[in-house]
């Protein structure tokens, strides 16, 4: 019944809803008072969660937003914010969950207090961390964690942005073309394939060829990970 409860919590019914139909489809008085005390349990764990000591150095922080459909009232769509971690041993961690502040929350403020709880909770030093023109995140990052090496700019963001610039056919073969640029072995190598990219699409598609070098001082410090 637990399990049953939370299910629907979390699809978006309210208690009452709840309630009504545990008694339509399986003939169960549950009073909405008896939910919330199941929920409440949910959101104890959950509180444990978010303040729990995370390991002192990650190599890797991956942040990026997905966009969630919460009740307030009315039900609106909210950015969520996640730190996913690479740890040392090569494993993923998800540091942590964030609602946006409908749409302003991405700002340097914003992230010096997301960021400030991460080294708060233990996280002494990222070597990279990877995100998509979150506005205000390196300025942060330098100040929280200022050995960090690089903020890098997210390849699989990169290259969905590409293909909005370019037709259906053409998409296939300038993924295969762009391949060798970002999973090439040095920098030299990257801009001599980077090159013959542009040689080759420039004039078709030169909005392809300006976001990338726009980008590429945020993306030829690693290689794409």
């Amino acid at each position: 019944m637990d399990d049953l409860v939370i299910s629907l919590s979390a699809k978006g019914l309210t208690h009452g809803e709840i309630s009504a139909h545990l008694a339509e489809i399986y003939g169960a008085e549950v009073s909405k008072q008896t939910i919330s005390t199941i929920t409440d349990r949910v959101t104890d764990g959950m509180t444990e969660w978010q303040n729990r000591p995370l390991d002192a150095v990650y190599p890797v922080v991956f942040i990026d937003c997905i966009n969630v459909k919460i009740r307030e009232g009315n039900v609106a769509n909210r950015p969520i914010y996640l730190a996913l971690a690479v740890t040392a041993e090569g494993t993923r961690d998800i540091l942590g969950l964030w609602a946006g502040e409908h749409g302003d929350g991405e700002g340097a403020k914003y992230w010096l207090r997301v960021l400030s709880e991460l080294k708060n909770r233990g996280v002494a030093d990222v070597l990279m961390l990877v995100c998509d023109g979150l506005k205000g995140l390196p300025d942060a990052v330098a100040q929280v964690w200022p050995q960090t090496i690089v903020v890098q700019t997210c390849i699989v963001h990169l290259l969905r942005n590409s293909f909005r610039y370019a037709s259906k056919k053409d998409g296939a073969q300038i993924a295969k073309d762009l391949k060798p640029v970002y999973t090439a072995p040095s920098e030299q190598a990257a801009l001599d394939r980077f090159t013959e990219f542009s040689e080759k699409w420039e004039k078709k598609y030169p909005a392809i060829t300006r976001l990338w070098t726009n980008a590429w001082g945020r993306i030829r410090a690693v290689p794409a990970v």
